[in-house]
């Protein structure tokens, strides 16, 4: 996976005045299967050990990051704290 801009660090607070599309920001199976593995080990760091994660994203207008902990995952999206979502398929990257 390439991302070609630098992500804008934001405060997870910040994530619920974001806008994301629909579309996938990955290209690959292999990425996306790679992708689902990285957010089961960031939920498992972040309910175990009470770790972080940094988990970068893109909304409508560029690549952000943020380091929060995953506190939870469906089909469909990660919830950080405070009920706070990413969708799936607008993550590019999760570093644990």
């Amino acid at each position: 996976m390439f991302i070609q801009e630098i992500p804008t660090i934001i405060e997870k607070e910040n994530i619920s005045t974001l806008h994301f599309p629909l579309q996938e920001v990955l290209k690959s199976a292999l990425e996306i299967g790679q992708r689902v593995a990285d957010l089961h080990r960031g939920f498992l760091l972040g309910n175990i050990h009470k770790g972080k994660v940094k988990i970068i994203f893109e909304d409508d207008e560029s690549v952000k990051q943020v380091e929060t902990t995953i506190w939870a995952l469906t089909d469909t999206r990660v919830i950080l704290k405070q009920g706070l979502g990413i969708p799936l398929s607008r993550i590019h990257r999760v570093i644990t």
